[in-house]
């Protein structure tokens, strides 16, 4: 058997995340389905670089899959692409070594939060309406100091599958995109479950100067989700890039 990696990106408006679960349409398994017909009915199983909870997207998402295909591989990813629903969209496929893991050789992932603070027809799926004030400055503030720290237990959906609350943020910044479009950016080596939106969630009480800076770092200090804010929409989460030592 092969092992190949598949670059895709989807909008995760209709699905209940990234993972199979019974009674729920999810981004594996509508692939997993395109996988099996190509392969004469017989099982594929595509293993994802990480969960994404329900509502949340990918422009920039790894996966990988061992197979023996006789196809062309861009025949294969045009067939897929044609399976598949017009918000799931297949870009490259490639072999890869057979020790290459989508999730486990990952060394690091991006994720993008957007924020619209004026009401638009057009992006409500992919991004958070937010109308109040922010101070970027002191949210930004903020982010320099999540990059000094190592445990991010208050941010993290309890109980926790992760067997310690240990990560390794290398970024964390709002910029603005225009004048009612912010965009939050954050890396790290990896991400508890529910994290991102947590942190989000808890930087727009600070922006709004609901928590001092002082306030949020003692949230921090606490290791208790129950301190920190309330998890942002899922609607403006993107997970935006992973890397690989191959890259």
């Amino acid at each position: 058997m092969k092992r190949y990696f598949i670059e895709l990106s989807y909008k995760g408006t209709n699905y209940f995340g990234w993972q199979i679960q019974p009674n729920a349409i999810t981004i594996q398994e509508k692939i997993n389905q395109a996988l099996t017909r190509i392969n004469h009915n017989q099982p594929l199983n595509i293993v994802g670089c990480g969960r994404t909870d329900t509502g949340v997207h990918a422009s920039k998402y790894f996966a990988h899959v061992d197979m023996e295909i006789k196809l062309e591989l861009d025949v294969l990813l045009f067939k897929l692409n044609c399976m598949l629903p017009s918000d799931i969209v297949l870009h490259k496929i490639w072999e890869v070594p057979n020790d290459l893991h989508a999730r486990f050789s990952a060394k690091s992932r991006t994720y993008h939060y957007y924020i619209h603070q004026q009401k638009d027809a057009f992006i409500n799926d992919t991004s958070a309406l937010f109308a109040h004030e922010l101070d970027l400055d002191i949210m930004n503030a903020a982010g320099e100091f999540l990059k000094s720290q190592q445990n991010f237990k208050s941010f993290s959906k309890v109980p926790s599958e992760k067997s310690n609350y240990l990560c390794e943020l290398t970024f964390a910044k709002w910029t603005r995109i225009n004048d009612h479009q912010i965009q939050f950016t954050i890396t790290a080596n990896r991400f508890l479950r529910n994290m991102v939106r947590a942190i989000v969630g808890t930087m727009l009480d600070l922006g709004q100067h609901k928590i001092t800076l002082n306030q949020f770092k003692e949230i921090v200090a606490e290791q208790d989700r129950n301190k920190a804010g309330k998890s942002a929409l899922a609607g403006g989460l993107f997970l935006a890039d992973i890397e690989y030592d191959e890259d």
